[in-house]
């Protein structure tokens, strides 16, 4: 391997500079490139054809749930962004402001799209008249611009894709019911087709989303023990909808105001697979959304024979996967180390020999392990392996995940346990006081991830006053 590495660049090991590694994998293995606006990055087509595979998965699965699609505009005039008080509050750091049409100064500021409330409410005004017409249950797939100060490509840009659902129900409890219903779309998604474990929870008041009553999450915990929040789910109760005046006449002929949720996924989600299962050769990427999940590679091609039987291969195979032949003229260790960088589950490799003996030998990204196969049963045999690499990446993540989960009972306990074991989630007891959820981020470094919705009574008392705890919370440091 050491010599393949040196014909494709090396990137920095992770026990080295994970901060390094990370970037040296998004730009090496061609998922980005950096553009002369800060934050803003080009989405190269191997990086996007992650991000389509991600959409194309969880917008069925959104159909599937009764969403349909719609799309809002880009632009937020002023006047109707401020409307909601808290909503507006929590993202006036991050607006970005459009003042001028060409060379003209526009009467009223608008503001590029940080989120969407404000607009969907508008619609939703207009169109929403008898509990006929509820409930509506929409999605839409878009940029958005959020002027972050620090940034890194995929965790924290300034303009990045994501969906955003927003639903409007008759009831408190339809919408409560919507809400759990999309963090377990969400929880589904991750673990089932991104092979990423995750722990579901409600932020705390103070974390919560700017306007919303509950805010529901999952949280995922990479390779270096730091967490990442891979969804949100929010319930916002009849707060924007008093403030919009999105009422309906209810089935006794009175008028009702609406409730209502929204809930996201962004391209954050491909920062989330690059730090749960990659490793020092690049990317590890789960079968479900690799945009190759076979490569084919012919050793000895120039000899009679090697290059047709590969290329019958790629078209038998096309139905059970998707596949990729190499016949480029780089060495086969060149091939080697190029598809590992990249992330792809399985490369098959076919040679005159193998020919002869009517098989080829697959490796499986994740395990290096190789596998003679007739060819004969490649069909069969390609969707079973693919399974086991999904497989075998979640389990690792989990034991990552479970090596790196510490209970702490005092406040003193969580620097001592990260500094002896590195970091990861901290379970602690806590009194539901704001003031003390501070006070742990502020002498230990770790802040509340999310109280869990699988509750465990660890300890009477709040890891930071003593007085009697309410909930167990996951702690921990955040990208």
């Amino acid at each position: 391997m050491a010599d393949n590495k040196k014909m494709v660049e090396a990137i920095t090991s992770m026990d080295e500079d994970f901060a390094k590694w990370y970037t040296d994998i998004v730009t090496k293995a061609e998922l980005i490139e950096y553009t002369s606006v800060k934050g803003c990055m080009v989405i190269r087509p191997y990086g996007y054809a992650i991000w389509e595979n991600i959409q194309r998965i969880l917008d069925g699965m959104f159909k599937e749930t009764g969403h349909e699609n719609v799309n809002m505009p880009m632009f937020i005039p002023e006047s109707l962004l401020q409307k909601e008080k808290d909503h507006v509050e929590g993202f006036a750091p991050e607006v970005a402001w459009v003042t001028h049409g060409g060379s003209e100064k526009l009467e009223e500021r608008l503001c590029v799209r940080p989120t969407s409330e404000t607009l969907f409410c508008e619609h939703f005004a207009n169109i929403v008249h008898s509990y006929r017409d509820l409930p509506k249950l929409y999605n839409q797939w878009v940029s958005v611009v959020r002027w972050e100060k620090t940034t890194r490509p995929f965790l924290r840009s300034r303009e990045f894709l994501w969906q955003e659902g927003h639903t409007i129900h008759a009831t408190a409890e339809e919408a409560i019911e919507e809400t759990e219903r999309m963090l377990g779309v969400y929880t589904t998604f991750c673990q089932e087709y991104l092979a990423m474990p995750v722990v579901q929870g409600k932020k705390t008041e103070s974390d919560k989303f700017a306007g919303a009553e509950a805010t529901y999450c999952i949280e995922a915990l990479m390779h270096d023990g730091k967490a990442l929040q891979a969804g949100t789910s929010h319930y916002f109760g009849d707060g924007f909808a008093k403030a919009f005046d999105i009422t309906f006449t209810d089935k006794n002929n009175q008028i009702k105001y609406v409730h209502e949720t929204s809930w996201g996924m962004t391209t954050r989600l491909i920062g989330a697979i690059i730090m749960t299962h990659g490793d020092d050769n690049g990317l590890v990427l789960p079968p479900a959304v690799a945009p190759i999940q076979v490569v084919i590679l012919p050793i000895a091609q120039h000899k009679p024979g090697v290059l047709e039987k590969a290329a019958e291969l790629r078209d038998r195979l096309k139905k059970v996967a998707r596949v990729k032949l190499d016949d480029s003229d780089q060495s086969p260790g060149w091939k080697f180390a190029e598809y590992e960088m990249k992330g792809v589950p399985l490369r098959l490799e076919i040679g005159p020999r193998d020919i002869e003996q009517n098989q080829c030998v697959l490796v499986r990204r994740d395990t290096r392990e190789k596998i003679v196969v007739s060819l004969d049963e490649l069909e069969e045999q390609i969707p079973v392996l693919l399974q086991a690499v999904r497989d075998g990446i979640y389990q690792k993540a989990l034991e990552n995940r479970e090596r790196r989960t510490y209970t702490c009972k005092t406040m003193d306990e969580i620097p001592a346990v990260l500094a002896e074991k590195g970091d990861g989630f901290v379970k602690a007891m806590w009194c539901g006081d704001e003031a003390c959820e501070d006070k742990v981020k502020e002498l230990t470094g770790v802040g509340s991830r999310c109280i869990p919705l699988e509750q465990e009574h660890l300890a009477d008392t709040c890891v930071c006053c003593g007085k009697p705890a309410v909930h167990m919370v996951y702690w921990g440091k955040a990208y």
